[in-house]
This record gives structure tokens, sequence and C-alpha cells, in this order.
């Protein structure tokens, strides 16, 4: 089991949740964030003042999946997201050594579905 987290541009959501789909992978939480990295932000003028932003807003995907399903998860996340450009975002793959479903107890690769 794999716990894939992307960060991505929030107008490209609609795109990774439909290429998602497309490749059978529906389940997912999804957080709005703000952060920085390569892009680092940019500068504009409020009221006379010189303000640096350099916080931006991005959305956090996580998707639990078991092995067979990392590869298209991954796939699907850049065909979506993907513009070419500075800030597209990442994609982590981590670990998920134990995963339990509340409702019914089931643990493993049961429980993530």
């Amino acid at each position: 089991m794999k716990l894939i987290v992307a960060i991505i541009q929030p107008t490209k959501l609609p795109d990774v949740k439909q290429a998602l789909f497309d490749a059978n992978v529906g389940k997912m939480t999804v957080t709005n964030v703000i952060g920085c990295g390569q892009q680092g932000g940019y500068t504009e003028s409020y009221r006379g003042n010189i303000i640096e932003v350099n916080l931006l807003k991005k959305i956090r995907l996580e998707i639990a999946v078991n092995e067979e399903y990392v590869e298209r998860t991954i796939d699907a996340i850049v065909k979506g997201s993907r513009t070419g450009s500075i800030g597209d975002g990442k994609i982590f793959v981590l670990d998920l050594p134990r995963c339990i479903r509340i409702r019914t107890g089931e643990e493993g690769s049961e429980a993530v579905g």
C-alpha cells in the first residue's frame, strides 16, 4: 500500500479529478493549502505599498492505493496537472504500513479498497 500526496495548481483540480476517475481511482482527500516552491511568488502594489506574496494557493491531494494502482494514479495526476510551467506541483509516494476501515474493522489492502 502507498499514500500518494500531490500538490497541484487549484485551476487544475477538475482536470486531475477527471483523469483519476478515467483511471478508475475515485477515492481521495482534497485540501486547500498555501506554500511556495521553485515558483517563488510575486509582488503586487496595494494602496501604494509593494507587497511580496510568496505563499501561493495550492491544492493537496492524498490518495491511498494498493500497489497495482500506484503507477496509474501517478500517470493520471501528471496528465491532469501538467502545463509545462514552473509551479505545476509535486507528487510524493510514501509507504503506507497500515490502514484500517473504521466502519468494518478491515485492515490492509481490503481497507484501502
